[in-house]
């Protein structure tokens, strides 16, 4: 039995390099139930080992031609030797240390002769703890599409007996409407000319605004700013995680008129220009951020990749953080008007024409030369609100850790579970030993975020100076210039 992949799914195998694999993760952190015993974690290896055999898309091989994908075919047997692997560490709960294997794991690629995942179970010998990291090729689904899998993988509650993996779970398949072959063909004709208008619309409006016709639309693209986390993805990467109480970010919401992802996104903005500080690097410009938007009709629970990907400015020239926050609420609701008034298939071409523009710049490896679409990623991904187990293991979070696009930048992705708000970041460790700092800047600027509500003389100015010998730029100095302003990028205006 094979399976079709549209052409947005095997767009991440095509762009796919060893510089820049296209897979995503995450860490799950677990609570070993009382009284497990000592060899518990390999107990469970060996159990969930014992299903070699999975669904769909989970026992899909690539078929490809020339390299080009062409559909995936399905494997009767599964090497569990590769897809379920066991590791031991000296302290799970030793964060920094986690963070640096799991970076290990998540710069190399899966092996394109199986099926696209792994899941790779982390012990100690001294916690009631354990780890899982999963990681799992992007072709098989978006963000939306690999959290309600593994929604059904975790059981509201503990489950001794039958307990069956994720990815031998059977799914309850949704039957599609049938549609009559007049209606299919004069109905897809129909809008297939009304995407091409709306992607004609797109262009229009963003040429109008490069001339100053009209200036209040989506950011052009390749108009960010280049800083030491942009350019050339290359192999290797830092990872860190970070978490925050979802409450205290919807009450702020509605203290503020804002989304919980307004509020998140001026937070890390403030996050990540205290970091680049931290490197010498100041912008007066706003920076920009990659928004996902997730194309699904409300209830809609289709696989594979149904996402746009669109630039959105970020604040700037502000030192008050509730002021930055009005400028992004602005930015961002412009960009999601933009959204509304297109089809989403025009949103989703859209994004492919500007991604692979940013991609043939990768290939050629001029991606340092170019200015990046955007300087960060930050996606939202609702997860379980209640808490939930896997076989009889208590959850206690699930840090997602993405892929990183062309044009380098941090991926910053969250999901809620549980009412706690588990972030993952990840970059490529070119120019950068660890993100860690980055991290707490973000706390810490929520935290400022919420005291300016009330103390208007709350001042980013006031963030913490953050001691980085260790973590410093490993820039070339020629990156530089040489001038009275030797620590400004030559590209900052």
């Amino acid at each position: 039995m094979t399976k079709k992949i549209t052409f947005l799914d095997k767009s991440f195998w095509i762009t796919e390099s060893e510089d820049n694999p296209k897979h995503v993760a995450s860490l799950q952190l677990l609570q070993k139930p009382v009284d497990a015993p000592d060899d518990y974690v390999d107990q469970m290896v060996n159990e969930v080992s014992s299903f070699s055999k999975a669904v769909s898309p989970f026992n899909g091989k690539v078929k490809s031609f020339l390299g080009y994908p062409l559909r995936l075919e399905e494997v009767e047997e599964l090497d569990m030797s590769y897809h379920v692997q066991l590791h031991e560490m000296e302290d799970i709960q030793d964060k920094e240390t986690m963070h640096k294997f799991i970076a290990s794991l998540h710069e190399t690629w899966l092996d394109r002769d199986k099926p696209l995942w792994q899941f790779h179970f982390i012990k100690d010998n001294k916690n009631d703890q354990f780890a899982i990291y999963a990681k799992v090729h992007h072709m098989y689904g978006d963000g939306a599409t690999l959290i309600r899998w593994f929604q059904a993988g975790y059981t509201e509650e503990k489950v001794t007996e039958g307990f069956v993996p994720v990815w031998a779970a059977v799914r309850k398949k949704r039957r599609g409407r049938k549609i009559g072959l007049i209606k299919l063909l004069f109905g897809g004709l129909f809008e297939f000319v009304m995407v091409m208008f709306d992607i004609f619309y797109i262009f229009m409006r963003l040429f109008l605004k490069i001339i100053r016709v009209n200036t209040t639309y989506m950011p052009i693209p390749f108009t960010g700013t280049k800083t030491l986390l942009t350019g050339q993805v290359k192999k290797g990467r830092v990872v860190s995680t970070v978490d925050l109480d979802f409450a205290r970010v919807k009450a702020l919401g509605k203290r503020t008129r804002a989304s919980a992802n307004e509020i998140l996104l001026c937070c890390f903005d403030i996050g990540v220009h205290q970091f680049l500080k931290d490197f010498g690097h100041s912008f007066d410009k706003g920076l920009y951020t990659n928004m996902p938007i997730n194309l699904r009709k409300p209830g809609e629970q289709t696989a594979g990749n149904k996402i746009a990907i669109v630039p959105v400015r970020l604040a700037h020239g502000k030192t008050d953080p509730y002021l930055r926050l009005r400028q992004i609420i602005e930015n961002h609701r412009i960009v999601k008007r933009a959204a509304k008034r297109s089809r989403p298939a025009a949103f989703s071409y859209y994004t492919m024409i500007i991604q692979t523009y940013a991609l043939i710049f990768e290939l050629l490896r001029v991606s340092d030369w170019m200015k990046p679409i955007a300087n960060i990623l930050i996606s939202n991904v609702p997860g379980p609100k209640e808490t939930r187990y896997l076989k009889d293991s208590k959850l206690l979070a699930c840090y997602p850790i993405s892929t990183m696009t062309p044009g380098g930048g941090v991926n910053i992705t969250l999901i809620t579970y549980n009412g706690i708000a588990n972030v993952g970041l990840v970059c490529c460790d070119k120019n950068v030993k660890s993100l860690e700092p980055l991290s707490q800047y973000f706390i810490e600027a929520f935290d400022m975020l919420e005291k300016c509500v009330e103390d208007p003389s709350v001042s980013i100015d006031d963030m913490g100076e953050q001691v980085v010998d260790d973590a410093l730029s490993i820039v070339e100095e020629e990156m530089y210039d040489e001038g009275p302003e030797q620590h400004k990028l030559f590209d900052h205006h």
